[in-house]
């Protein structure tokens, strides 16, 4: 047998974990698969043709260092490629703010403040614009929003210092819905 006040709980913490931010930052990459296919074939077929003129000229070493390049431009695409893997995930509900972050690896940290005892701090260079986001809670300081630019990081601190000052108002009751 069920009171009513288990339905009041029950509606109340479903209530705090609605999210009232959710962002999901990765690294921004350009250049797609098709783009990486192109460039390398463009490259290959350049080094190839050059180093072929200068083995018809006698400086044969010159193709292999051709070759060389190639595939030094191609791991150094493989190693971008794989920093793009990284991302972090901020959520904001009316009870915790939630950082996760992956790296390129997999390995997954995961922080979780009370939105309440949460303050957002900034480095700003006055050419530049705002360098790192912090948040600093109870002695803990975290950088977040690290693969953004300037612009996005200032658009980004303005929705979460939104959304941690709707949590701290805390919920609202609209008895219409």
């Amino acid at each position: 047998m069920s009171t009513g006040n288990e339905i009041e709980r029950k509606d109340s913490e479903d209530q705090r974990e609605v999210q009232i931010f959710s962002a999901l930052l990765t690294p921004h990459r350009s250049l797609n698969r098709t783009g990486f296919l192109a460039v390398m074939l463009f490259l290959s077929v350049v080094s190839f043709v050059t180093g072929l003129a200068f083995l018809m000229m006698g400086a044969w070493p010159v193709l292999g260092f051709f070759g060389l390049d190639v595939l030094v431009i191609w791991w150094a695409f493989k190693a971008n490629f794989r920093a793009a893997r990284a991302s972090e995930e901020i959520v904001v509900t009316l009870s915790e703010l939630r950082v996760r972050r992956i790296s390129d690896r997999g390995q997954i940290v995961e922080w979780t403040f009370n939105p309440l005892w949460v303050r957002l701090d900034m480095e700003i260079d006055e050419d530049f614009g705002i360098e790192h986001l912090y948040l600093i809670s109870r002695g803990q300081q975290i950088q977040i929003a690290r693969f953004l630019g300037p612009n996005e990081k200032a658009s980004f601190y303005k929705g979460l210092i939104e959304a941690l000052n709707a949590a701290k108002r805390g919920p609202t009751y609209n008895p219409i819905t």
